[in-house]
């Protein structure tokens, strides 16, 4: 997502407290992150909006739907014997390959059906979770699943199988099918409005986006003389379920009961923008927004209304407040920091490579990748912008697709408390 892709965690750490970036006798090992990303343009292009509706088979005894927010269906066949094949096709192209999928499946007589994911220009990235309520979600048994042409390699899309069988039993009430749990604009703000009963949060729109959904803030602050920032968004990207996690675990440990977090919070206000782009989660899409647009492209130009309401509000906040941290929170193959080197950064973004080493630290059972960027123009990314234009140490903090929900929920809350601790030391 940024640049520079580097390595085994203790050098490159080790190597970012001495301002240097040299890393030459360590084998690389482990996921290595995107290289540098290419300047796009950031103005609207067109979109292909999906067909919502029913599909019915089998003389109208078995039935896909498409018709609820998250869901990505764009055809279904039947190839008889109780075979279906899903096609899944991108809001638009060129796009980065996450190719999103969410369906109900029912059928008026109970049975065992076979439905084959196959894709617009992509492979299976994610393995599919199974719903029977559309709220709670699990990974469909092994057992129930078969990749078809298995992929090369550990990470990438070339990894991953170029389609997937699925067997399902289907009754007359809807199994969802999704590529990652779902959490839409209603149920992201019904997390956000339930922990803004605590007296010290209150959430509000901060503008509209691109289809004129409410774009709501999260405002975490127990003292109202409080000078000190931090800016916290995620879910730039729609698929990036396993970072939006993350992002909440880590939230809920700096505005909860621990004398941590209470003596945290008589300093230190927090901004938060949990749902950056709710018009592409809503509508299934792989990676744009309904400009057609990657958001995480458009710091730098601001053509698109989600990145310019965070602008504007950070532009006004800048005034009363010394933003001291941000992150945006993503997902990608697997858990991987992306900061900004020291060499540019000096001594103010030593913080988060001391935050980076204190996790790893805690948490030694995953290896921490790390793909540091020595560049600060242009600012199309997040994290560059933040650091550019508002002065704080910022990180774009990945985790992986198939990341573990338990270890999520560990890693947001860890590193809640360790750039707690550290930001109080300053």
């Amino acid at each position: 997502m940024l640049a520079v892709g580097i390595v085994v965690s203790t050098v490159l750490i080790s190597s970012c407290k001495k301002n240097a970036q040299t890393v030459t006798t360590e084998e690389k090992t482990g996921y290595q992150g995107q290289g540098k990303s290419p300047v796009v343009p950031t103005v609207d292009k067109p979109i292909q909006k999906q067909w919502r509706g029913v599909w019915a088979f089998n003389d109208s005894t078995t039935f896909f739907s498409n018709k609820f927010d998250g869901a990505r269906l764009n055809g279904v066949a039947y190839d008889g014997d109780d075979h279906y094949t899903i096609w899944v096709t991108a809001e638009n192209t060129p796009i980065n390959v996450s190719p999103w999928y969410a369906f109900q499946v029912w059928s008026n007589k109970p049975r065992n059906i076979t439905v084959q994911l196959n894709y617009q220009d992509s492979r299976s990235r994610y393995y599919p979770k199974i719903s029977v309520d559309g709220k709670n979600f699990k990974p469909i048994d092994s057992t129930n699943f078969k990749a078809i042409n298995p992929g090369e390699g550990e990470f990438g899309i070339k990894a991953a199988p170029e389609s997937a069988e699925l067997t399902i039993s289907v009754t007359k009430e809807p199994t969802w099918i999704s590529a990652q749990e779902l959490y839409t604009s209603t149920v992201v703000q019904e997390w956000v409005d339930s922990l803004s009963q605590k007296p010290f949060i209150e959430n509000y729109p901060i503008g509209l986006s691109k289809e004129k959904r409410t774009m709501y803030l999260m405002e975490i602050n127990q003292n109202k003389d409080a000078k000190k920032g931090l800016m916290i968004i995620s879910r730039q990207h729609p698929p990036e379920v396993t970072g939006f996690l993350a992002m909440k675990s880590f939230i809920e440990t700096i505005s909860g009961d621990s004398e941590l977090a209470k003596e945290f919070r008589k300093e230190h206000a927090v901004f938060a923008v949990p749902l950056m782009n709710p018009d592409g989660v809503d509508n299934g899409h792989w990676r744009h927004n309904m400009g057609g647009i990657d958001l995480n492209r458009d710091w730098q130009n601001f053509n698109q209304p989600e990145t310019r309401n965070v602008r504007d509000f950070l532009v006004e906040k800048d005034k009363d407040y010394d933003f001291v941290f941000g992150a945006d929170f993503h997902s990608t193959w697997d858990d991987i920091y992306y900061p900004i080197d020291t060499t540019v950064t000096g001594k103010k973004g030593k913080i988060i490579f001391d935050w980076i080493e204190n996790i790893s630290e805690r948490l030694p059972q995953k290896k921490t990748n790390v793909s540091a960027s020595d560049e600060l123009d242009p600012t199309m990314v997040s994290s560059k912008y933040l650091y550019v234009n508002h002065g704080m140490p910022a990180i774009v903090f990945e985790l992986g697709d198939n990341t573990s929900r338990p270890f999520l929920k560990e890693k947001g809350k860890v590193a809640a408390e360790e750039i707690m601790k550290l930001l109080m030391e300053q």
